[in-house]
Parts: structure tokens; C-alpha cells; sequence
């Protein structure tokens, strides 16, 4: 694969004269330190624009600055922009040119890293950023769209370096409450506020020698954040309550579906640390950005689904699949093919998953195909036209809910966090569910009836 260099200039404005030749898929622009063309007006936003390649072309877009991207005298937030086009920034005018040159980029020979799978180009390359970053203890910032599989790759950075006999400890940010931030992140002592009947070890003391990975980073609370810089930049923590520090070696990994360079022009992300947390960066594709994968995805999800072992899909519903935008990505894949798998349990179970109804894809004619008469019209799916649509609808996925996360968790020994990470979604979202249903953790016989355990495991809260 080969990427074209490309030049910015200013053309006007203090800057006037400075010239970069960059080799990067995304060329950022601002007034502060970490972009790749730093500018000194005083009018340009810390982190103002950004020009990203992908498959379209090159694509101008705006970060929320105070003053506005211009192109042509209107003001854009995202457009794509041809060669040799002018923008404007603050008092500050740019020239963009990508140039006759072009730089190779190394691409994976493998077709899966850990438990990410893909034999695009776009996976390739992901998987050659991550193993030539994972034999270094570089900070890095992974981001991408809501199941994309961020968590993967920030195992796979983990397994594939020096501190893989280390702990890998994963912190939720967006899923603990507010109060117990800094005591999940640093730890307590014993009395230190109401609840606290014992010292508890944070999550970087626990991954003192390995690796800790903050998930949902973007989520963490503003005035947690100079907390987490400090330990970031002296590697100690201190004990909410405590008085002494304590040394931690740790790789620290981050990942958040939010843009934290809008996040930060907003007041809502400190800058600073987006620069910590962002000395190498790992962007995970959308699934609509490598549907080639799509067939292996398939294959791998039937073959670790119980039940799905030999089944078949029609070629025909793949071509559908093919053409729909998925935009829960691979999670929501994943939850398609389990469905499918999980209703069709029939005496030609086979049969009746070839048959399973593919995900609509985009801009489809949704004009009815069948009645309520036809024989294919319910698939494996009972359907009792006497009950309101919404309460059918709601029993059909409640039933598949039930029995989709008792066979999860019995699948996991009821370890709750391998249960979430296997099926793609949040660790709450299954306490959640099991109180809403009200099931008790099938793996655990100390789990009451949509309750939490009675002592309760790191993997499980």
C-alpha cells in the first residue's frame, strides 16, 4: 500500500512562507504543540481542522474551532476538498497539495492479531501499527466507532509486548459511577469514606508490571483528569484517604469512541492530557470500511457461537450483508449471526439458518415480500398477529435475550467481564439485563436473581 505525501503552505497570515511535507493518513492543524502544522495565530483553535484520507478522497473537516474552517468563503464542518485548495483559518491561509511522491506503508502478512480477524488492506495495516507499537511501553490512544473491537487491539498490544506475563487490567471509565472514580482508578484505604470497611488496591496498582487500559476515556469526568495526567507523567498513585505514594509500572493503553480533539476545543477534554494519552495513535476501521472481511467474520463467529458449528449461510444473504452499512459494526454482526444461530434451533436447524432473515441494508425496498399467510413468512420466529406489534416485538427479543445470556454465561462460568468482552458489549449492560429479566448468573450460585454477588470479584464489577 502507498500513501502520497502532501504538502501544506501558508500563503498568508504570520505563518506566512512555512511549508510541511507530511506522510500521514490524517494531517492536523492548530495552534497548539502535536500537530503536523503548528501555527502561531493567535485566531486558530489549539486543535482546529483536519484533512483525513480515505477511500473518497481528502476529507476537510472542522473541530469544532471557535473561528470557523473556510473554504472558498463559506464556512465547512466537513468537506471533501480537491487539489490545491485554499483554507482558511483565523487571519491564517493554507494551500493543500498532495504531491507526485508516495511512501510505502507496511501491511501484516497475517489475516488476524489476537482476537481481531481481516484480510483487507485496511486490517493489514492495523495490524502492522500495532505489533511494531506493542515492543515499545508507548503510551497510545485507540479510537474508533462503537464495536469496532478497541479492546481487541488494546489486548493485542498487551500480548504482544515485553509485559506479557503482566497483569492486563481494564477499567471501564464510562460505566462507574462518578463517586467511585478515583477510588476505582487509585485505590482506598480503609475508612477513607463511607463504605470503605477495608484498604482497596486501584486498577493501577493492580497493573503495576503489565498493562492498564482505560477504556471510554473520553467519558472520565473533568476534574478526575488532572488526577489521571499526574500519575500519567510520575508513575506513583496515592490512595484515596492514604497518605503515602506508591510506585506503578504500567503501559497505559486508552480508547473512546468520542473525537477528543473536538472534545477538547468544547472545554470538555483537558488538552494536556489528550496530548499524553495521545503519543501514538491506533484508529480501528468501521466495518463499512472493510466489508471484504465481512465472508471471514461470518466463518469465525459461526465457528465460536455454540450451536452455530457447521452451519450455513446463503450466499445470497451474504451478498445483503455485503451491502448493508453495518453500523454497529462487528458487534452488531456478531449479534446477527448469534441470533440467527439461537432461533433457529429446529429439528433442520441448518436449513432454518440458511433461511435466517439478513440485517436490511441500506436504502432497501421495504416493500412487504410476504403475508402473515406465507409459509416463509416467520422464519423461526412464532408470530401471534393477535398481540399488538409492539408487545410481540418485545417478547420475541426478550425471549432472545434470556436465552441468549444464560448460554453466554454459562458458556463463561458466569465470569462476567469474559461474558461482556465475548459478546462485544458492556459489562453493566449485563447486570442490567439480568435484573430486567430477572435471571440469576447461571455460572455463579452465590449471583441472586438479578443482583450482584455477594462478594463480588474484580471480574465481575
Amino acid at each position: 500500500m502507498r500513501l502520497r505525501r502532501c504538502r501544506v503552505e501558508i500563503v498568508a497570515g504570520s505563518d506566512a512562507g512555512l511549508v510541511r511535507d507530511i506522510e500521514a493518513p490524517v494531517i492536523r492543524i492548530g495552534a497548539r504543540r502535536g500537530n503536523d502544522v503548528q501555527l502561531s495565530d493567535a485566531k486558530v483553535s489549539g486543535l482546529h481542522c483536519e484533512i483525513r484520507l480515505d477511500d473518497r478522497g481528502y476529507r476537510l473537516r472542522d473541530l469544532d474551532s471557535t473561528n470557523g474552517t473556510y473554504v472558498s468563503g463559506l464556512r465547512i464542518n466537513d468537506v471533501y476538498i480537491q487539489p490545491g485548495a485554499q483554507i482558511a483559518v483565523g487571519s491564517t491561509r493554507l494551500r493543500f497539495d498532495p504531491l507526485g511522491e508516495s511512501v510505502e506503508l507496511e501491511l501484516s502478512e497475517r489475516d488476524r492479531l489476537g482476537g481481531m480477524i481481516g484480510r483487507s488492506v485496511k486490517m493489514r495495516e492495523l495490524f502492522a501499527r500495532i505489533e511494531k507499537l506493542a515492543a515499545s511501553d508507548t503510551t497510545v490512544l485507540v479510537t474508533g466507532e462503537t464495536g469496532v473491537g478497541k479492546e481487541l487491539a488494546a489486548e493485542c498490544l498487551h500480548e504482544l509486548s515485553p509485559r506479557i506475563n503482566g497483569p492486563f487490567v481494564v477499567l471501564d471509565c464510562g460505566s462507574i459511577p462518578a463517586s467511585l472514580i478515583e477510588s476505582e482508578l487509585f485505590g482506598h484505604e480503609r475508612g477513607a469514606f463511607t463504605g470503605a470497611t477495608s484498604s482497596y488496591a486501584g486498577a493501577f496498582e493492580r497493573a503495576s508490571g503489565g498493562t492498564i487500559f482505560l477504556d471510554e476515556v473520553g467519558e472520565l469526568p473533568l476534574a478526575m483528569q488532572p488526577k489521571l495526567l499526574r500519575v500519567l507523567e510520575q508513575k506513583e498513585v496515592r490512595r484515596v484517604g492514604g497518605t503515602k505514594t506508591v510506585n506503578v509500572d504500567i503501559r497505559v493503553v486508552a480508547a473512546t469512541n468520542r473525537d477528543l480533539g473536538v472534545e477538547v476545543n468544547r472545554g470538555r477534554f483537558r488538552e494536556d492530557l489528550y496530548y499524553r494519552l495521545a503519543v501514538a495513535r491506533v484508529l480501528v476501521p468501521p466495518l463499512r470500511d472493510r466489508k471484504e472481511d465481512i465472508p471471514l467474520l461470518i466463518e469465525n463467529i459461526l465457528a465460536a457461537t455454540p450451536g452455530g458449528e457447521g452451519a450455513y449461510i446463503a450466499p445470497e444473504t451474504i451478498d445483503l450483508m455485503m451491502k448493508h452499512d453495518w453500523p454497529g459494526n462487528v458487534c452488531e454482526l456478531r449479534n446477527v449471526i448469534e441470533r440467527a444461530v439461537l432461533l433457529a434451533e429446529t429439528p433442520d436447524s441448518e436449513q432454518a439458518l440458511r433461511r435466517a432473515p439478513p440485517p436490511m441494508p441500506a436504502k432497501a425496498d421495504m416493500t412487504p415480500s410476504t403475508t402473515a399467510s406465507s409459509p416463509d413468512a416467520s422464519m423461526t420466529v412464532p408470530v401471534d398477529i393477535a398481540t399488538p406489534f409492539k408487545l410481540a416485538k418485545q417478547n420475541v427479543v426478550s425471549e432472545f435475550e434470556r436465552r441468549y445470556i444464560s448460554k453466554l454465561l454459562a458458556h463463561h462460568d458466569g465470569n462476567i467481564s469474559a461474558a461482556a468482552r465475548a459478546a462485544g458489549i458492556d459489562r453493566m449492560s449485563i447486570h442490567k439485563m439480568l435484573h430486567r429479566l430477572g435471571l440469576a448468573n447461571p455460572g455463579r450460585d452465590d449471583m441472586p436473581p438479578g443482583g450482584f454477588p455477594a462478594s463480588a470479584d474484580d471480574d465481575d464489577v
